[in-house]
């Protein structure tokens, strides 16, 4: 028989709607410097894969993520979506840090080309995003998953859609 050794993971998370709010009357850029000084609080996927925000500028957003084995696939390596989210929010983080008060955007497409396995023993890794394209409706980003020494573990483009924030309605 095999011995079971138990393992547990608890997630804690903020109610996503004040800093859905808050999102609705910054700038991206001011709404993700918020966030990342700890004056809002990190959207509920960020405390589930345990990421954070490490830097915004203009055009540009990097999170940090420790691979732990909660994220394993049963080949034993970081499940290929962890990388894929990485790479989706940091490209995102970025396009948000050039919207204005009251746009927004949606992923329309992200295309993700693996390079090798992350495991425990690879250590903290970025996902750093980059705008590069920003127009009226649409926007395009790539990013890039790297450990501590650079070396490259996934590349990823998107395009994005641009929107309005639709106004609340009044009853």
């Amino acid at each position: 028989m095999v011995e079971k050794s138990a393992r547990q993971r608890i997630v804690h998370w903020d109610d996503p709607k004040a800093l859905m709010k808050a999102g609705q009357t910054l700038s991206g850029r001011d709404f993700l410097e918020a966030w990342r000084k700890g004056e809002l609080p990190p959207p509920p996927i960020c405390q589930l894969l345990d990421f954070t925000l490490e830097e915004v500028d203009d055009g540009r957003a990097a999170l940090v993520i420790e691979p732990h084995e909660s994220q394993y696939n049963p080949m034993g390596s970081v499940h290929g979506g962890i990388a894929a989210t990485m790479l989706d929010s940091a490209m995102g983080l970025a396009v948000c840090s050039k919207c204005t008060a009251g746009r927004t955007f949606t992923t329309l497409e992200i295309k993700v080309n693996y390079l090798r396995a992350m495991s425990i023993e690879t250590g903290p890794v970025r996902a750093i995003g980059r705008v590069i394209h920003f127009g009226r409706q649409i926007a395009m980003a790539e990013a890039s998953l790297v450990d501590s020494s650079g070396k490259l573990y996934a590349q990823a483009s998107s395009t994005v859609l641009l929107v309005d924030i639709p106004p609340k309605r009044t009853e």
